[in-house]
């Protein structure tokens, strides 16, 4: 039993490769590379640089490899950048995934985890918000996860295609033996912009929007690590093999913070004070996103290890270090 991971070499496929490699699993990796990193995949596993959108190719290495399963996270991922470009993530998020559920159908896989996220809620209005809430995402981004997980039922429903949908809310975080990290230059991620401002990387940071209706004025989500995040994958992956059925889950702590209190985390465990700007809202982002977990913890065995804020920064921190003396010793 092979595992196909698209995006591997990117932040979360990454840290699934290094799971399923020290569970013993046979791996391999599918990425462009528009956005991923060889240096972060191990080095023991099979790599092919190529789109998911190539559906010849995707049959050549499932049946080259003897792929039983595939965990889908390649994929873009930037709200903001959604609504500048929406066409561009409907044909990456959406078309390709389309291609690639076609692909395995034909090739005869029969699980398929599906990474997707807390934005195809949109503005919900109630928190911890649950898996059967209503999905109006806000943004280009939301819309082309909804859509690929649309296509995943009714492949399901045509095709007997058994998956899990996993929902995530806002990974953070990196692997505590620093295998791998956030490594995207000019990324988002609030956790680990205010990572690279505490090393000096960022001459400041912004916080966008202080009035939105949250007790500190500032977007209130609920961060994962991303540790724990590829731990409930391979509970998922665990689940479809003993023949478990199709399932949308939510990953989080169902605990929110704040972007404030992520900044106070960060200079606390850092031991730095650094500029912070407030800049107006951007579009896209909606007030708050909590999980309910409830339906996670029913389902799968899974435990999270790494649910403190302070935790979470200071793998992310420690990973910050290591990228930035690694990019010196590259430039030397």
């Amino acid at each position: 039993m092979t595992v196909l991971v698209t995006g591997g070499a990117g932040y979360i496929g990454s840290h699934m490769l290094h799971e399923l490699v020290d569970a013993g699993e046979s791996v391999v990796v599918l990425d462009n590379l528009s956005t991923g990193f060889r240096f972060l995949i191990p080095t023991s596993v099979p790599f092919v640089s190529g789109s998911t959108g190539d559906r010849s190719l995707v049959r050549e290495i499932i049946a080259q490899h003897g792929i039983t399963a595939i965990i889908h996270f390649a994929a873009s991922i930037v709200v903001p950048e959604s609504v500048a470009d929406p066409l561009g993530y409907y044909s990456n998020n959406t078309m390709n995934t389309c291609a690639l559920l076609d692909a395995a159908i034909k090739s005869g896989i029969q699980q398929f985890i599906f990474s997707s996220t807390a934005a195809v809620y949109g503005t919900t209005g109630k928190a911890p918000v649950r898996e059967d809430a209503p999905t109006v995402p806000i943004s280009p981004y939301g819309t082309s996860k909804l859509m690929s997980e649309i296509m995943l039922h009714d492949a399901s429903k045509a095709h007997g295609l058994r998956f899990v949908v996993l929902r995530y809310f806002n990974v953070a975080g990196a692997d505590p033996r620093l295998r791998t990290g956030q490594a995207t230059p000019a990324a988002t991620h609030l956790i680990k912009v205010a990572c690279e401002t505490a090393i000096g990387k960022r001459p400041k940071m912004d916080v966008f929007g202080t009035d939105y209706p949250t007790p500190d004025g500032t977007c209130v989500r609920d961060y994962i690590h991303v540790s724990d995040l590829v731990q409930a994958h391979s509970a998922a992956l665990a689940h479809l093999r003993s023949g478990g059925e199709n399932t949308t889950l939510n990953c989080g702590y169902g605990r929110g913070v704040s972007v404030l209190e992520v900044i106070d985390s960060v200079k606390r465990t850092s031991g730095r004070d650094f500029s912070v700007d407030i800049a107006g809202r951007r579009t896209g982002d909606p007030p708050s996103l909590v999980a309910n977990v409830d339906r996670i913890r029913a389902v799968l065995p899974w435990r999270p290890r790494f649910q403190n804020l302070d935790t979470i920064v200071a793998h992310a921190l420690s990973w910050e270090k290591q990228l930035a003396a690694r990019r010196k010793s590259v430039m030397a």
